[in-house]
Parts: C-alpha cells; sequence; structure tokens
C-alpha cells in the first residue's frame, strides 16, 4: 500500500497520462454505421432459407428481398457473418427480426475475428457473454459494448428464437475506422531502439504495445544496464511476466528485483494489450484494461539503462546471463517507447532491422483450426478400417482434471483415450483373449490450461503413449493382443450405448491438430459437412476461460477451477468466504474486550476486508481503557556505540508488523504514546537552549523530530525544560548540562501523527567519556474512535449521506443497530439501474436488496426474537462474484449463489445515503460502526452538520450489560460503557478479577458500621460507593468468600453486633467447618456442623451463606445448595449490625467465650478472597487505598488471589461422596439447649 502523498501524486501522473493517450479517441465519436454501407457480398451466412432470405438482406431497417436473412435450417449452428472490409473499433451493435414477419432472433453471441478464421467469442463479466434479442420484427435492441472490439470480421450466433416463427435478424454494427502499424517477428529478428544517450537515467517511463501469437513463450522487450538494472516484459507458459529492477547494492542489503504475472491463455492468436506506466517505484501495469498497480522493491528511483532497449527478443548487448530466454514468434502493433511510435520508426526504417531474415508489416496467418467442446459435444472422425496399427494424435487444452479425449471400436474391442486426475490415460479392452485391459499413463497436472499434445501409437503386441513430444514422457508397454481398428474415431464425447461405455463420457476444453492414421484431419471439409459429423461443437474457435485471471480470491488467497467455475482457498489467510474477503478477526482490542476477552495477545485486522492484513498485539484489558501494544527489537538501556561519518550512531527500531500495520491502529485510536529514555554521561541531547540538536529521532512519513518524550511538536525541550526542573536551570534537558555524572531525560511522547519511533540518530557520544543508554518502549493505543463512532436518527426522514459506494466486484457492508422502531432503511446506494439497499423490513426480519444487471436479488433473515428491542444487533451483509450473504448478530444467515452467467459489477453513481432515502421509510434509532469495504465511515462527523441526526448514541448497558459480572452495574459512557464493581468483591473492567489476601498469624481485618449519628460527619467523604453502610436490623443477609488454609483451628468470617447476635463461620481443631447463628431466643447458638471433611486441606473453597427469615440456605463449593431452618424459638432479626471481622475477632463486650477460647488463637493463617456481606467488600476495602470506607488492618495482609484458586483435587461423584449434602445421613443440624 503507498503512502498517501506518494499514491496522491502518483493518481495525478497517471490521470495526466491517461488523459493524454486518451484524447485521440475522445476527440470524435466512435459511432458510425458499419454494416449498411457495405455491399450484399460482405454479409455472409451459414446456410439461407431462399432467394430472398440471404445474408445481403439483414440490414438494418431495410425491406429487401424478404426482409431480413433467415437461415435454411433452425438450430444453433447457425450465423450471419459481416466483413467489414478492415479492421475497425467496434463500440455497439443494434438487432431487429425479419421484417413484418414472425421471425426474430431472441438471444445471440457475438464472435469476432480479424481473418475469418480463429473466432474470438465476445467476453463480459469474465464470461462468454449472451446478448438479449428482439422480441418482435420492428423494435430495434441495441447494446454497447462493455469494451470497444478491434475486427474485421463480425460473427452473430443467434441461440434463442421466436416460437412463432424461425430465425430471423437484421444487424447494425457502429463504431470507426482503426490503424496501427504491424510488425511480424519470426522468432530471429529483434527490433533494438538504440538510445540517443550512450546511458540513460530513466524517472519515468510509458510502454505500450499490442501483441498476438501462439507461442506460449518468448521476450517482448527488454533493456538493461550495467549497474544492474533491468526492464524485461515476457511470455512464460502464455502468461506475462514484467521484471523490474531499480538497482541492488553490491552487499545485498537492497535487493531491487521485482516481478509481477498478468493474464493467461495469451497464446490464442488474438490482440493483447499492454501498457506498462512508471513513476519512480509506482507502477501500473495493464493488460487487456485489467490493470495491477505496485511499487517495485529497494530505494532506488530511477532505471538505469545503457545503449538500448529492444523488443522481441534480447538485445546482442545482453549479458550473457541473461541468455537461455527465447524470442518473441507472432505480431506486435503500436508500439511505443517513451513517446517514440517504435512500429512507425522501423517502417520508416528509422530503427536497424538488419536481424530480420524476412521483415514483413502483416501478421502471417496460422494453420490451426480449434475445436472448442462443452459436456454434450462430440466430434467423429473416419480411420481406416481392419488396419493393425492405430495411429492418433492431438493437441487439447482444458482445466478439468478428467475428460474423454478419444473414443474408438476396434474390430474385437475398445481404445479409449482421456484425462484422468490430470494425466493421459489409455485403456485397451479387447475381448478375443477374454476381456483381457491394458492400462497405460503418462504426464502430470495436464489440466493447466496450456496446450498439450497426445501421440498414440498401438499395433501387434506393442502399444507407445508421449505427451507433448518429450521422449522422457513416453510410455511403451506390450501388448499380446492383435490390433484390428474400426474405422470410426470419437472426439470429445461419446454417448452411444454400449457394452464397453468409456470411463469418461465428454470433454470440455479445445482440441486442434487431429491427425488419425497419421494424417491431419481436413476440419474445414467437416465444417463444410463433407466429412465426418459433429454435435455442439464450436468450429475453428477456442473459447476457453481462465477463471483466476484476473484473481478473485482475495488477500492471498489461492484459485483453482473446473471449465465453468473457480473456488478460493484462504486456508492461512486470515480470511474467510467464497473469495476469502472477509477477515476471520476482531477489528481491535476494544471489540474483543466487549465481547468478554480477558486480556492477552491477539490477532486484530483494523481495516476487516481492506488490503492491511491481520496481525498479533498485546490487549491490555486491566484498567476501563483498553490499551493495544507494540512492541519494537531495541532492548531496554541500549548502549549507543559506532558512529558514521558525521559522527553520528543510528539506532533503527523494528516493529513486529508493517508501517500500514502500525498506521492503521493509530488511525483508529483516541490516544498513543511511546515512552522514550536518553541516560547520558556527558552526551547532550537537544543542546539546549538555542544550539542545534544532537539527537532527534524519526516518525512517521520519516520526519526529522526535535522535541523529546514529555514534550510536544515545535519545543525543543525535554520533560525537565516544560517542569522547568532540569538538573541544571540554564538547559531544557538534563543531559544538555554535559555533566559528569550520569543523568535522564525522559517522558511519554503522545503526539499521534508522529509516531511511532523508526530510529534514533544520536549524535554527542564520540567525546573521551561520553556515553549514552536509549530506551524506546512499545508504542501503546487506547481507545477505538472506529467502534463506537455512532449516529442517532432522530426523525423518519432524518439521513446522512456520503461518497458512491464502490464496490463493483466484492463489496461488504457491517454495522450495529438499535431501534424501538420495527421498519427503516439502514443505507441506500442507486445506479441507472443498479442498487444496493439494506433495511429493517419488520420487528424481526433484515433484508440485503441489490440488483447487478440480473433483476432484483433479496436475501432476508429473520430474528427468533424481536430486534426492535433497542439492543445493539450486529448485521454483515457482503456480495462478491460467487455468493451474496447475509447474517445478522452472527447466528442467522442466508448465502445465495451468484447466477453462473449475467452481470457481475456493480454500477453506483448516486451518494450513499445511511438512515434513509428518496421514497423509502426512514430507519428511526442508532447505527454505529459502519464499515464498508474495510473503510469506517465518520458517522459522528458528519452528524455534527446534519439536522435530525445526533452525534453518538446512548444505552450500551442494554445490550453489554451483561458483560458485567458478579453484581457490577453497567455504566453508560458516550463511547461505551464501562462495570462498575464498587458494590462486589472483584475488580477488572467486568467484574471479574478476585481481590483477596494472605493472612498471616495475627492478622485481622476489621470493618465498622457506622452509627446512624454518625453518618453526617462523613457525608462529603469521597468514595467509591454511593453509601457508605450504617448500622441497622437485618431478617435477610448472605455471605460470600472463599478460603484456603492448611491450618486449624481459626475464626474466617465474624459478624458482631451491637447486642449478644452474632454470625460466625469457624474451622474446627480437624479442620471441618462449623456456621454458628447466635439471634437471640436461644440459650445456644444455632449451628451447622459440617464434619465429613478437613477444610484445612490446602485446596480452595467457596462458601455462599444466605438466610430470609427463618430460612438459611447453605452452598459449599461444587456440592448443589442445602436448606436449614431455625428453630421456633430463634428470632428472626439480625439486630444492630456492627463489625465484621476477617481472620481473628478483637472486639469489646459480650462474646461467645467458646469462639475467643476454642477458636480465636492463634488466628487465620491462609488466603481469604471474594468476601462480601450484603454488597460489603470489606477486604476489598482494606486492599484498595482508592476506596475510603471505615476498615482499619492489624497485621501482615499482602493480596494474592490464592484462595480464589481453581481446586486442584477432583471432585468425587455425588454418589460416592460422603460429603454430598443430599446423602441422607451426611447433613448434621445441632441443636444443644440448656435446661
Amino acid at each position: 500500500m503507498l503512502p498517501g502523498p506518494e499514491l496522491t501524486l502518483l493518481l495525478w501522473i497517471f490521470s495526466c497520462i491517461s488523459s493524454l493517450s486518451s484524447a485521440s479517441s475522445t476527440s470524435r465519436k466512435c459511432d458510425e454505421v458499419l454494416a449498411t454501407p457495405l455491399s450484399h457480398t460482405a454479409f455472409t451466412s451459414s446456410s439461407v432459407y431462399s432467394g430472398g432470405y440471404g445474408a445481403g438482406y439483414a440490414k438494418l431497417n431495410r425491406r429487401g428481398g424478404a426482409g431480413g436473412w433467415s437461415p435454411g435450417d433452425t438450430d444453433r449452428y447457425q450465423w450471419l457473418q459481416v466483413d467489414l472490409g478492415t479492421r475497425k473499433q467496434v463500440t455497439f451493435i443494434a438487432t431487429q427480426g425479419r421484417y413484418s414477419s414472425s421471425d426474430w432472433t431472441t438471444q445471440y453471441r457475438l464472435l469476432y475475428s480479424d481473418t475469418g478464421k480463429n473466432w474470438r467469442p465476445y467476453r463480459q463479466d469474465g464470461d462468454i457473454w449472451a446478448f438479449s434479442g428482439n422480441s418482435n420484427s420492428e423494435s430495434v435492441v441495441r447494446h454497447d459494448l462493455q469494451h470497444a472490439i478491434i475486427t474485421r470480421y463480425v460473427r452473430i450466433i443467434p441461440l434463442e428464437w421466436s416460437e412463432e416463427g424461425r430465425i430471423g435478424l437484421r444487424v447494425e454494427v457502429y463504431g470507426c475506422s482503426y490503424w496501427a502499424d504491424v510488425i511480424n517477428f519470426e522468432g530471429q529478428g529483434v527490433i533494438s531502439y538504440r538510445f540517443k544517450m550512450k546511458k540513460m537515467k530513466i524517472l519515468k517511463d510509458v510502454i505500450s504495445l499490442k501483441f498476438k501469437t501462439t507461442a506460449s513463450n518468448g521476450v517482448l522487450l527488454h533493456g538493461e544496464g550495467q549497474q544492474g538494472d533491468y526492464i524485461s516484459l515476457e511470455l512464460k507458459r502464455s502468461k506475462l511476466l514484467l521484471m523490474i529492477n531499480l538497482g541492488s547494492n553490491q552487499y545485498g542489503s537492497i535487493l531491487g528485483h521485482t516481478s509481477v504475472t498478468s493474464g493467461s491463455l495469451l497464446d490464442d492468436d488474438h490482440w493483447h494489450s499492454v501498457i506498462i506506466e512508471r513513476y519512480r517505484r509506482n507502477v501500473n501495469f495493464t493488460l487487456d484494461r485489467h490493470t495491477q498497480h505496485f511499487r517495485t522493491n529497494g530505494e532506488f528511483d530511477h532505471l538505469d539503462l545503457d545503449y538500448e532497449i529492444s523488443f522481441g527478443g534480447m538485445p546482442f548487448s545482453a549479458k550473457p546471463s541473461s541468455g537461455g530466454r527465447e524470442n518473441f514468434v507472432g505480431c506486435m502493433e503500436g508500439i511505443t517507447y517513451n513517446g517514440d511510435n517504435i512500429t512507425n520508426l522501423v517502417k520508416r526504417k528509422k530503427i536497424d532491422t538488419s536481424s530480420f531474415r524476412n521483415l514483413t508489416f502483416s501478421c502471417s496467418e496460422t494453420h490451426s483450426f480449434p475445436l472448442f467442446f462443452n459436456a454434450t459435444s462430440f466430434l467423429r472422425l473416419p480411420g481406416l478400417s481392419d488396419s493393425d496399427t492405430l495411429s492418433v494424435s492431438l493437441s487439447f487444452r482444458t482445466w478439468n482434471p478428467s475428460g474423454l479425449l478419444l473414443y474408438t471400436a476396434l474390430a474385437d474391442g475398445v481404445v479409449e483415450v482421456g484425462l484422468t486426475e490430470g494425466k493421459v490415460t489409455v485403456y485397451i479392452n479387447v475381448t478375443q483373449k477374454k476381456n483381457m485391459r491394458i492400462d497405460i499413463s503418462s504426464g502430470s497436472g495436464l489440466n493447466d490450461g496450456q496446450w498439450h499434445n497426445v501421440y498414440l501409437h498401438a499395433l501387434e503386441n506393442c502399444a507407445m503413449l508421449t505427451i507433448d513430444g518429450d521422449e522422457a514422457s513416453t510410455v511403451r508397454t506390450v501388448i499380446p493382443i492383435q490390433i484390428r481398428t474400426g474405422g470410426q474415431y470419437y472426439f470429445g464425447g461419446y454417448f452411444l450405448r454400449t457394452n464397453t461405455p468409456p470411463a469418461q463420457r465428454s470433454f470440455q476444453g479445445c482440441m486442434q491438430l487431429i491427425h488419425v492414421d497419421d494424417q491431419l484431419a481436413d476440419l474445414v471439409a467437416v465444417e463444410q459437412g463433407n466429412m465426418g459429423t459433429f454435435e455442439n461443437v464450436s468450429l475453428d474457435m477456442c473459447a476457453i476461460i481462465d477463471r483466476c485471471v484476473p484473481n478473485h480470491c482475495e488477500h492471498r488467497g489461492r484459485c483453482s477451477q473446473t471449465w465453468d467455475s473457480f473456488s478460493c482457498s484462504c486456508n492461512g489467510t486470515g480470511y474467510t468466504g467464497a473469495t476469502c474477503h472477509t477477515s476471520v478477526y476482531e477489528q481491535s482490542c476494544e471489540e474483543y474486550k466487549h465481547l468478554g476477552k480477558t486480556s492477552g495477545t491477539y490477532w486484530i485486522d483494523p481495516d476487516g476486508s481492506g488490503p492491511v492484513g491481520p496481525f498479533k498485539v498485546n490487549c491490555n484489558m486491566t484498567e476501563d481503557k483498553v490499551w493495544t501494544t507494540v512492541r519494537n527489537n531495541l532492548s531496554p538501556q541500549t548502549s549507543v556505540t559506532g558512529s558514521d561519518l558525521e559522527g553520528k550512531a543510528v539506532l533503527q527500531l523494528n516493529y513486529n508488523m508493517s508501517t500500514e500495520q502500525v498506521t492503521a491502529i493509530m488511525g483508529s485510536a483516541e490516544y498513543c504514546e511511546q515512552h522514550v529514555a536518553y541516560a547520558c554521561r556527558m552526551s547532550r541531547l537537544l543542546n539546549t537552549p538555542e544550539g542545534s540538536p544532537f539527537t532527534w529521532w524519526v516518525g512517521r512519513a520519516n520526519e526529522r523530530h526535535f522535541y523529546w518524550g514529555g514534550s510536544g511538536p515545535g519545543i525543543q525541550k525535554c520533560a525537565c525544560g516544560i517542569e522547568r526542573n532540569c538538573t541544571d536551570p540554564k538547559y531544557y534537558c538534563n543531559c544538555d548540562a554535559d555533566q559528569t555524572r550520569w543523568r535522564e531525560d525522559a517522558g511519554l511522547l503522545v503526539y499521534k501523527d508522529h509516531l511511532p519511533v523508526s530510529q534514533v540518530v544520536v549524535g554527542d557520544t564520540n567525546r573521551a567519556g561520553s556515553e549514552a543508554k536509549l530506551t524506546v518502549g512499545p508504542l501503546r493505543c487506547q481507545g477505538d474512535g472506529n467502534y463506537w463512532n455512532a449516529a442517532s436518527f432522530n426523525t423518519p426522514g432524518s439521513y446522512l449521506h456520503f461518497p458512491t459506494f464502490q464496490g463493483e466486484t466484492s463489496a461488504d457492508i457491517s454495522f450495529y443497530f438499535k431501534t424501538s422502531s420495527s421498519y427503516g432503511v439502514f443505507l441506500e446506494n442507486l445506479g441507472n439501474a443498479d442498487f444496493i439497499r439494506l433495511e429493517l423490513k419488520a420487528a424481526t426480519v433484515v433484508s440485503f436488496s441489490f440488483d447487478v444487471g440480473n433483476g432484483l436479488v433479496e436475501l432476508s433473515v429473520r430474528s427468533s426474537t424481536p430486534l426492535n428491542d433497542d439492543q445493539w444487533h450486529r448485521v454483515v451483509a457482503e456480495r462478491n462474484v460467487k455468493e451474496a450473504v447475509l447474517q445478522l448478530d452472527g447466528h442467522y444467515k442466508e448465502v445465495r449463489p451468484a447466477p453462473p452467467q449475467g452481470h457481475t459489477r456493480l454500477e453506483l453513481y448516486s451518494q450513499l445515503y445511511v438512515g434513509a432515502s428518496g421514497g423509502q421509510r426512514g430507519f428511526l434509532g442508532c447505527i454505529r460502526a459502519l464499515k464498508m469495504n474495510g473503510v469506517t465511515l465518520d458517522l459522528e462527523e458528519r452528524a455534527k452538520v446534519t439536522p435530525g441526526v445526533k452525534p453518538g448514541c446512548s444505552g450500551h448497558c442494554t445490550s453489554y450489560g451483561q458483560h458485567c459480572r458478579n453484581g457490577g452495574q453497567c455504566m453508560e459512557k458516550y463511547n461505551g460503557y464501562s462495570c462498575d464493581c464498587t458494590l462486589t468483591a472483584y475488580d477488572g473492567p467486568f467484574c471479574t478479577e478476585d481481590v483477596g489476601g494472605y493472612f498471616e498469624s495475627g492478622t485481622l481485618v476489621r470493618y465498622d458500621f457506622l452509627p446512624e449519628r454518625g453518618l453526617p460527619a462523613i457525608r462529603d467523604v469521597k468514595s467509591l460507593s454511593p453509601l457508605l453502610p450504617t448500622e441497622g436490623n437485618l431478617t435477610q443477609e448472605e455471605l460470600v468468600f472463599s478460603f484456603s488454609t492448611s491450618n486449624a483451628p481459626s475464626i474466617l468470617v465474624y459478624i458482631s453486633s451491637r447486642t449478644q447476635d452474632y454470625l460466625a463461620v469457624v474451622l474446627r481443631h480437624n479442620g471441618t467447618l462449623q456456621i454458628r447463628y447466635s439471634l437471640g431466643g436461644l440459650r445456644e447458638p444455632f449451628t451447622i456442623d459440617l464434619d465429613q471433611r478437613n477444610m484445612a486441606n490446602g485446596q480452595p473453597h467457596h462458601i455462599n451463606i444466605s438466610r430470609q427469615e427463618r430460612n438459611v440456605r447453605l452452598q459449599l463449593d461444587h456440592y448443589p445448595p442445602v436448606s436449614y431452618t431455625l428453630p421456633d424459638d430463634s428470632d428472626t432479626q439480625f439486630n444492630l449490625v456492627k463489625t465484621i471481622f476477617l481472620g481473628k475477632v478483637f472486639e469489646t463486650g459480650q462474646i461467645d467465650p467458646v469462639l475467643i477460647e476454642k477458636y480465636n488463637t492463634p488466628g487465620f493463617v491462609g488466603c481469604l478472597s471474594r468476601v462480601n456481606f450484603n454488597n460489603i467488600a470489606p477486604l476489598k476495602a482494606a486492599l484498595r487505598s482508592g476506596i475510603v470506607a471505615p476498615v482499619t488492618t492489624q497485621g501482615i495482609l499482602v493480596e494474592s488471589n490464592c484462595g480464589a484458586s481453581p481446586l486442584t483435587i477432583s471432585p468425587m461423584a455425588a454418589a460416592n461422596d460422603p460429603w454430598h449434602m443430599d446423602s441422607g445421613t451426611v447433613n448434621h443440624c445441632v441443636f444443644i439447649y440448656l435446661l
């Protein structure tokens, strides 16, 4: 991806070039009538119904003869041909039916040729195009060609016709004259264009030419320099390879070689146009209207060439290492090099052409007669009967791995030649020796679209199979049978019923140069009906299509194809979908957080389906803000050593991602920072107050910056200079004082547009005694403005408008919405006939509709729950040449395959409307994070200046509140939400991080409830809690905590009151647990003893005790909860709750002596976590300095979550666990009454 300024300049230059090159074509319209002025003899046809129906009467709007052309037979083998006399540029075509009749053509194909042979079908949107024709005899149907064609002969093939009559046709061809100098290359001659100077240092190139050939290899142009620069364009395996090297250095650290491949099947003997436009390192490489933009490798901008540039082969001055490459065989026309018309100079003998044996300015005709087979085709040719030798050869090209090439019956058996998994296989089956079968195979990967030759020679006792004339491929085998030929040979298909049918019935591809009995088959005689027969074979034409060129598989997806379709393998790309268009990763750490993820390393893809690939970052989600961290390769405190010729040391920083990827993170971030530190001893930094800086750093766009961390752009100061606390106040940096003691200047660089630091140049370390150490920390960014970019649509007529959406062949749209309305248009973009629209059609239905010229396509997904629930819902829509997809909330999905043939380009012209459009029902609600083809639309910025639309959107908690766990409260924010964990025993962004501590012997935590009279005195205290708890009477409470210990006895939790009421949880001497409730009314506390297992086993245990009046509910670890009931004599009110003690009790007044005597000494030793009593977290309050609460600590308390660690002893099954609370004999309620 090019940097912004360079890309802008490149596009401007290329637009100027394009405007100049197209000036001649736009100076006059190319819409002249070409067919009507021609004589009758220029019109020919496959057949004629009768005298007045001849081809010469097929002129538009003419009524001569029978009023148009009609063939003798009404089938798909008929054609009407027009000879334009010379090559013309054809821009559109028009048709009519036969005058005043029931004869017309409803659908047809268009073929064209320079010679009247080797026809080429007109293609559009990657397929052989079928034009819609007429529906009556008089109306004219005109079609503008998507791309103009250069041709002399035009042939129309009717495909469908009037059901009421027969084929009828009148036609007109429109265009203009075309002329170009042509040069024929026979494989020996090379055009060498000598430069006016011996050496050329070229900054900008524009090279163009057209070529046609039947050869798959050959050099089209080549130029090189003695310093290693070169430019070369050549055919390799029928593809075009452009190689450029603007220079490599002798050390190999700068490698300039760049190669780009384009096109396929270019040996089809049809004209192909090439344009190479280069400005510095930026190149446009165009082949037949398909342009690739790329940037050459290395760091040099000029192309240094010596002496000459050659066309048609390697120059005689080329280095020996450049040898071994074939010269071009075929024709070229319109060769231009940087404004010079090379073909014209050759014709005027201004260029040396002595290497040509016979220089001609016309193309020599080829003698091949290709055949085009589909799945229903066959060709039958005669051969010798009862011959003892079978000899057949042919050339074929196909994409299919399997197919039937040849089938022939012997006098006693059959021979089948086929393609199986890309290799040629021969089956010889004879019955004279008990159904003997002989198999031969050779070759591999022959379904690569290239021409391959097969030669089979079989006679008595011997068979030989050769592929591509390669002796190494020849397979010979002994066959103990006698060959007797049957005389009939079927090529490309065999559909007759037989006792020995072929393994493959048909073939899809092309054949030529068919030899039977060592004689070249006369296919012209076949076309004329004088020999053989055929069905559904297109003669004198090879219409094979490479569906992987251009490659519709995006993001390095690998394309594979069969005859009529292609597929993409997205493995390892980070993308998914039919064309590898959609990223499988989220766009930012922020998005992962709101999916409920925690801190860690994640793959992110900031631009989704855009050109920037996915990459790994570290996501820190421990704070309210999410930090994205990108590390570099510079170690902390790196000693600065070495220097260049100017006495400066250069430290280069590399990040674990590309510049484009770093820029993508920063582009959406709300804030970025990078810490820098310069430790020095007699090494000055910025040379303040007025000197030239000794040290600077380089940031984005390779700009130098002369400020340091803690300062800002344009201020040549360090942090101490801003804060006025430098070691020596005369200087603005500590290091500038040039002292012999170690000093440091450190701080944060926060100007986002300058980050990240890519290089630091240190300039004062060469003096005796000078030392410096440099630290450049990771780049840290927080926030994702794209993810929360939202707008609120407040009226049905409100909308936002943006530039036209550009998504011709591949488009994706994603966004979040929330609404209370049951319908509304999310967005719409219109063209002349094409359009794209996303809307809420009903309370549970989202619709994605579009038209690319094939008619309306609408996908709908239905939710099982209403979508107008004022919660966020996500919509993702994608349309490409393979399919359309609509997905809702990641669950509901519809996929619609694209039609096998039809328009594929989405052509839009109007503005993109978001929220409504003309005549449509407007959307009421919020739209957020609207991304189209990887680009986030800035809804907020546009909403600021648009009536009826407001930036931002509230109500995020309705959708994301469930992420706040453990009682955390969701808090609305302008650009999102946060979780308030104040009333929980947890921390973290989602209140999921345990807060616990390790208690040593004698440690206790005391949390006091405030008396009612003490509340006014502390009402102004700032606290994370809305209210501090006060003393009160409780009829219900809940106590939750976790613990682990290996010591007993101890008091875990004790809750006291101003009366004798209390709640205590203790470990007895044997490590078993006891819960003691004393609420009054009983002589002794109500106790629950769990004496089946030692809980002082070092494992974490979780306790949940809740009470409602008399009902007590206890849950321990993973076991089901168990209910208990307080005795009828017990009170139900916990009076005047006073204090919570953790670990030990230190209380005045009346305390249960059993607690003090048995369990309070020496105190709890171990871990407590997650302590929460009625939304009060005493342990968290003690460990968090930011919480103002009536809490005190005695002894040593160290924060640790060891009390909440996962259980390391696997729990037993309930049936086998003697401690399981439902076992009936385990639960004991102990009531002690003292009389």
